[in-house]
């Protein structure tokens, strides 16, 4: 699939000589750039938690042990243009989601924790509130609770990411034609089964009475066919795609292909859909290298239906990224064991490695979750013979599992971080954090408007190059605070 040409350009004749010399001149002095053909739908497929370690994981493992493309690095990133981004919030030099997204939404800094506010400006117009006030339809799709700090902060409002009630009841105000991911419990009065809010209310009929087809479990969602869709496949986060029972839970791809099936409808200006893939993050949080895979490989799945759609409406553009790195992961070389360091000692990753990662079966939660709480030796080498199968378990890392004890200030998860530890040691993917990391998170695009996301740039940058493109007037990108 080849990039779609939306710029001007000169063709060897005159006139267009005299305008390039026109448009070089007024941009060195500092005018707004010339607006790009508008896309007609803009499909934005967000990794959480992924910068370029794990978009190269996703290509090496899905070429190596799918023996199948992976398209976010194949078609967008190959055929398409390419964009860096810079990701500090406003008061660190690390970000969370809530402030990323905020930039990458609004195009304005803000804190940590806080989602489309910041203590200068107030209340911050979102990409959502922008595309409905341009006329066209708008959907919220995630593997997280929908009231998580991404689709969020997309689309609402909150001094805290942490307001689930009131971000559920903005979004009924709202009315985003598609909304879906887990976090049913705050959609459902605490009477009902696994209902955490307060004020009694139930929000999924309150959804439904304003025409809204509701789909629980995938025979639902497929079932669905009306132009409003609420998707609640689970009472929290959905599960890790190693973990996924596709019976109960629609894949990342399946979430993407109904909601556009559903935005198609009814959309004379065309739509904005946000599909996020959090598993990425999660698994990066956790340092869980075999969740990473197969989440990466979800993803990439929904990025397929978005460009099988484009391939039908070539005026979509199709945008993929992320909002920051989390955990530090490195694919690298170390030493066998700690007797020598002479070179003969020290071993690399290879494709080995992957076929070692490929033979765990389940995520590091699950595993966690069959040791218990501060599990016996004979528990622990249970659980290492059902989900290591191959891997051994250093002594120092067998004494911090029973003993609960802390590897570094740096990995908060004690269990996942020594199971994760024993991984690396054995196949040279290691991580340095449990938590987010500076490098500049990439962004793909393919399709009317995308050279408008070309080039480093700050995250808030991004979010004014991506309004530019929602309405006819010029916008001037403003550098970043």
């Amino acid at each position: 699939m080849k990039t779609m040409s939306t710029g001007w350009r000169a063709r060897g004749s005159y006139p267009g000589l005299l305008l390039a010399v026109a448009c070089l001149l007024t941009a060195c002095a500092g005018a707004p750039a010339t607006t790009a053909q508008q896309p007609r739908n803009v499909i934005i497929l967000f990794a959480d938690g992924a910068a370029s370690t794990q978009w190269e994981l996703g290509r090496y493992s899905s070429h190596y042990l799918r023996k199948a493309p992976f398209v976010t690095t194949d078609v967008v990133m190959r055929n398409g243009t390419l964009g860096l981004l810079s990701t500090y919030p406003a008061d660190a030099m690390v970000t969370d989601s809530a402030a990323a997204a905020t930039a990458m939404s609004t195009g304005h800094k803000t804190n940590n924790e806080m989602i489309s506010v910041s203590p200068a400006a107030g209340r911050l117009t979102t990409l959502m509130e922008s595309a409905k006030a341009a006329g066209k339809r708008i959907g919220l799709v995630t593997t997280a609770t929908v009231y998580d700090a991404s689709p969020a902060a997309f689309s609402v409002h909150a001094k805290s990411r942490r307001e689930a009630q009131s971000i559920v009841d903005q979004y009924l105000a709202l009315e985003p034609d598609v909304l879906m991911g887990g976090g049913s419990d705050y959609f459902l009065p605490r009477t009902a089964p696994g209902g955490k809010r307060s004020d009694g209310k139930d929000i999924i009929a309150a959804f439904r009475a304003q025409g809204y087809d509701v789909a629980r479990d995938v025979s639902q969602l497929h079932a669905a066919g009306g132009p409003r869709l609420l998707g609640l496949f689970a009472d929290d986060d959905m599960a890790f795609e190693i973990d996924r029972d596709p019976a109960r839970e629609p894949s990342t791809a399946e979430m993407t292909s109904a909601a556009l099936r559903a935005l198609s409808q009814r959309s004379p200006q065309g739509f904005v859909l946000f599909v996020e893939n959090e598993n990425v993050d999660s698994a990066g949080h956790r340092n869980d290298i075999a969740a990473l895979v197969r989440d990466l490989w979800a993803f990439d799945g929904a990025v397929k239906v978005a460009l099988d759609f484009q391939r039908s409406r070539p005026d979509t553009l199709v945008v993929v990224t992320g909002d920051h790195g989390t955990g530090g992961l490195s694919i690298t070389s170390a030493l066998k064991d700690l007797t020598s360091l002479s070179p003969s000692n020290r071993f690399y990753a290879t494709r080995e490695s992957l076929d070692q990662v490929r033979r765990i079966p389940a995520s590091l939660d699950r595993a966690v979750q069959a040791l218990g709480g501060r599990p016996d030796a004979q528990t622990l080498d249970r659980v290492l013979a059902q989900y290591f199968p191959g891997f051994r378990l250093d002594a120092d890392l067998r004494e911090a599992i029973l003993e609960q004890r802390p590897l570094e200030r740096a990995f908060g998860y004690t269990t996942h971080s020594a199971l994760s530890r024993m991984v690396s040691r054995q196949t040279a993917i290691y991580w340095g954090t449990m938590g987010h990391t500076t490098e500049p998170a990439v962004a793909g695009a393919l399709g009317t408007g995308a050279e408008r996301l070309r080039g480093y740039m700050d995250n808030t940058e991004f979010a004014t190059r991506l309004r530019s493109l929602l309405s006819p007037q010029r916008e001037t990108v403003s550098p970043p605070r």
